[in-house]
């Protein structure tokens, strides 16, 4: 029993003392430190990795000292403990992401981990242009702008590529910078393969929109890449190899630009463009222009280097006698040449309610050509069209206006008069005669109008509608009638709702096309709506949309236009004396 008290002791003091000259051998003794590739290229991210043969705290490493000539991006630490044969070791690791700030010659100085210092390491910094730059690079940004002097709000595009040869695992690529602009990326990404002195490097591009807001010197900052590639570790088996990813950091070079200021010459909406067009279009020809069917006039403006939303908004002027319709319009951009070009396309329905020659004016756009620097006009210019009568539709009276006034005569002018003419008397009595069985007349209108109004405020079951005449006709059966002809199925569909509300003396206007059927209660017309909406929207049509005639519907229209809508058939109420 003192035997194993005695062995057991013993132990107990062995393994106390092993422990303690085990952690003074563990004591940190030794710091290094390394970069990943020298030399580098202006712009381009290098690792300094530090390392400790101790564990030791996070913060022990100070990086303040390389502020003088690098850009310092994130630290990573990791620590490693390894036993070999009853041999404890520890390490600590610093990796942190350096972009230098000028070419040349740079030193990384020495740097203190708990009063150990690293060795100092001098970098080769190299320009951009340099051709041992592009060989030795495993990731770089190339910037190319449209232009470098412009006016302000006038487009310049820029095209920023992403080379690399290495396998990406992660990143991002962050925009371009430019203060007071407005920069907008245009369409996806481009991917494609480039041989740069013998090495094969994968190319991203990106294209970008930038439109200054205002005048002046500026620089655009270049879009940094940011993320992670693989490399292939020195760690290897006899049938395992093991890859590893390196952090990187890349920019391209910065761009001086210079933005100039609005001309004072210039007058009007600001249009800075290379060039500038209006093109027009008429469908169905102009020489067949009839009275009450439509005619629509699309108009094209298309410019380079504005935006779609910097295009004025098209209008166009008509003569008495023509009414338009502009539909909504389509704007449209794309790159043609590594130029932005805009287009923005308006379609006008025009409609004469008059036989006759009208002329339409010149439109014009002022714009500002930067190639020429020269104020510019794009013009369609003043056309004639002629329209012709239609039996189909009775066109609208002409109003005659005269500022003339009739004056009565006085007794003194009559009483002239009438020694010149004795039959002046005669004609002056009967004007007075007339005069007052007219006045007679409109009394009576107004006896029987408040009557009228007193029947209107009777429930809607008591009253009875009005027939109209075939010559009330509106702008909005026009256009349906003209629809029904060419047989376009959809614009059918959107005229019902005007047509009904101009039918109807109601006060309230219907505003779904349920309402207007029910309104209209004609059961060959519902058939022939229900027909027409399942060639517009049913999932198996029974007409197909590009097949739909609209003679059927046109007859029924016209039909119930010209008698009207009949709500109730009752006779009108007699009002008792």
């Amino acid at each position: 029993m003192v035997v194993e008290k005695i062995i057991k002791h013993l132990t107990l003091v062995v393994i106390g003392l092993t422990l303690f000259f085990s952690q003074q051998l563990a004591a940190l003794t030794l710091v290094s430190a390394s970069v990943d590739k020298n030399p580098v290229t202006i712009k381009e991210s290098l690792v300094l990795t530090v390392i400790a043969d101790d564990d030791v705290k996070a913060n022990a490493l100070d990086t303040s000292a390389l502020l003088k000539n690098f850009i310092v991006g994130r630290t990573s630490v990791s620590t490693q403990t390894s036993m070999i044969n009853f041999k404890t070791s520890r390490t600590t690791r610093w990796s942190t992401v350096l972009i230098a700030k000028k070419t040349g010659k740079l030193t990384i100085p020495a740097l203190t981990i708990e009063n150990k210092l690293t060795q100092p390491i001098e970098i080769n910094v190299l320009a951009a242009s340099d051709k041992k730059a592009i060989t030795q690079q495993d990731i770089f940004i190339t910037n190319v702008i449209s232009s470098n002097n412009i006016y302000v709000q006038q487009l310049l595009t820029l095209s920023v590529k992403l080379h690399f040869s290495a396998e990406l695992k992660r990143g991002n690529l962050s925009k371009p910078t430019l203060n007071g602009a407005n920069i907008l990326q245009i369409g996806k990404d481009q991917e494609s393969e480039q041989l740069i002195n013998g090495k094969r490097f994968r190319v991203i591009e990106r294209i970008y929109a930038i439109n200054p807001q205002e005048s002046g010197e500026f620089k655009i900052l270049s879009p940094r890449f940011s993320g992670e590639i693989m490399m292939q570790s020195a760690r290897r088996t006899n049938f395992l190899s093991f890859a590893e990813t390196k952090p990187v950091s890349i920019a391209g070079n910065d761009i001086a630009l210079t933005v100039r200021p609005i001309p004072v010459t210039y007058q009007g909406q600001w249009l800075p463009s290379e060039i500038l067009t209006l093109h027009q279009e008429w469908l169905p020809d102009v020489s067949n222009f009839k009275v009450g069917e439509p005619i629509t006039r699309t108009i094209t403006l298309t410019a380079a280097g504005l935006s779609k939303e910097q295009l004025p908004k098209l209008t166009v002027e008509v003569p008495k006698g023509l009414k338009v319709y502009p539909d909504q319009a389509e704007l449209h951009s794309s790159l043609a040449k590594d130029r932005l070009v805009s287009q923005q396309i308006q379609s006008f329905a025009i409609v004469a309610s008059r036989a006759g020659s009208y002329d339409l004016p010149v439109i014009s756009i002022p714009w500002f050509n930067i190639v020429t620097n020269q104020i510019e006009l794009a013009q369609l210019p003043a056309q004639k069209i002629i329209v012709h009568a239609n039996a189909d539709f009775p066109e609208e009276p002409a109003i005659i206006e005269s500022n003339s006034t009739i004056k009565p005569l006085s007794v003194e002018k009559v009483t002239k008069l009438t020694k010149m003419n004795p039959s002046i008397v005669q004609n002056y009595w009967l004007q007075w005669l007339f005069l007052s069985l007219w006045l007679l007349t409109s009394f009576a209108w107004v006896i029987s109008f408040f009557l009228k109004r007193k029947t209107n405020n009777l429930p809607l079951a008591t009253k009875y509608q009005r027939t109209r005449s075939d010559t009330n006709i509106t702008d909005a059966y026009r256009v349906l009638i003209s629809a029904c002809k060419s047989n376009q199925a959809e614009k059918v569909l959107s005229c019902i709702i005007p047509w009904v509300n101009g039918l109807s003396d109601n006060s309230q206007s219907v505003t779904h096309l349920n309402e207007a059927i029910k309104c209209i209660n004609n059961k060959d017309l519902t058939i022939e709506i229900n027909l027409l909406q399942q060639s517009l929207y049913g999932k198996k049509p029974m007409i197909a949309q590009s097949n739909w005639q609209g003679g059927s519907l046109l007859l029924l229209i016209k039909s119930i236009n010209k008698q009207g809508l009949t709500i109730n058939n009752q006779s009108e109420l007699n009002i008792n004396p």
